[in-house]
């Protein structure tokens, strides 16, 4: 057993220097000093020995586990380092490369587009005005002209809260609250959130809209076609053809629809147009006597007109965008265009 152990010290020394890898010395250490390793089943057979060579034996076998152990620890240490060295090489920083250039971020196409409308609309005496998106029910309906038995209350689903409080569907709550408090002239923008719920490809149930009121003495239909003539080519380019087809909008009488020529077609008729040559761009109207009763102005000395578009609408038609929903998904390959 002596000369076994010898020759098994000798061969595991050699396997040790032989190895080039960590792997490679943990799988000798378990084949030789594991608990089923050579070396523990050569150890077990000691009872098999007399008794006076039993601790002559344990002595030797105990040597030969602590040196193959000692040998297998310094060439782990050894090979450890040299990978390490290695990796430190392979992953040198060279300071001199150019480093990695930071993507600025941009304003949003919605905000791009409504601070472009908002610059157009101030450049004509228009001043910006906000007011809540949680909304009562009387700012966002009656006093607008539209009570509880008005047709027009089915023309848009209403997010409610509680009994009269809702998420107001149009920003036109807005112009109420200012001639509450303010006594005309009156020339404002109200840009904000509005809510509905639909969702497609051309509706969302949270959008932008942007409505404006101008309110004065002799205000009539031909003031609110120039300004919105200047407006739309300001926006879609002087080129431009508008045209102002009759609807019907229960705090406007009275009322438009107005229309651009299509901006990829240029009239000749597209899928984008449905074949028209024409796309629908807002609504406006000169302003019902009801809702100048209900702020407390005189119908019989003040006239105005008031629009309102969405500005995703605009955004698409600006720039040909197909799907709505690109707007609010935040991917920067769409965003980085604009």
């Amino acid at each position: 057993m002596m000369v076994q152990l010898e020759e098994l010290q000798n061969e595991a020394e050699g396997e040790i220097g032989a190895a080039r890898s960590e792997k490679e010395l943990l799988d000798i250490r378990t084949r030789y000093l594991g608990r089923r390793g050579i070396l523990t089943g050569l150890l077990r057979d000691i009872s098999k020995v007399s008794l006076q060579d039993r601790p002559l034996l344990g002595k030797k076998g105990n040597d030969v586990k602590d040196f193959l152990t000692e040998k297998i620890d310094m060439a782990l240490s050894l090979i450890r380092d040299a990978d390490k060295e290695e990796a430190i090489v392979q992953e040198t920083i060279d300071v001199t490369l150019e480093g990695r250039r930071i993507k600025p971020g941009r304003l949003h196409p919605i905000t791009q587009v409504k601070n472009e409308i908002c610059a157009i609309f101030s450049s004509l005496g228009f001043s910006i005005e906000e007011g809540p998106e949680v909304e009562r029910e009387y700012y966002n309906f009656e006093a607008l002209n539209i009570p509880d038995d008005h047709p027009a209350r089915d023309m848009q689903d209403t997010f409610y809260i509680e009994n009269d409080i809702l998420l107001r569907t149009h920003t036109s709550p807005v112009q109420v609250r200012v001639m509450q408090d303010q006594a005309p002239p009156i020339r404002i923008l109200s840009p904000g959130r509005v809510y509905r719920p639909d969702f497609d490809i051309s509706h969302t149930p949270m959008f932008h809209q942007i409505e404006g009121l101008l309110v004065d003495k002799g205000v009539c239909f031909a003031d609110l076609k120039g300004v919105l003539t200047i407006f739309l080519q300001g926006v879609f380019g002087k080129k431009t053809i508008v045209r102002f087809r009759p609807s019907f909008f229960p705090f406007t009488e009275p009322s438009a629809e107005i229309d651009i020529q299509c901006t990829m077609c240029q009239g000749k008729g597209c899928r984008i147009c449905g074949q028209t040559g024409w796309l629908e761009i807002l609504g406006a109207g000169m302003v019902d006597p009801n809702v100048f009763r209900n702020v407390n102005y005189d119908p019989d000395e003040y006239s105005g007109f008031a629009f309102g578009l969405g500005i995703e609408r605009v955004a698409m038609l600006k720039y040909g965008i197909s799907d709505i929903r690109l707007f609010f998904e935040n991917d920067w390959r769409f965003l980085s265009q604009f």
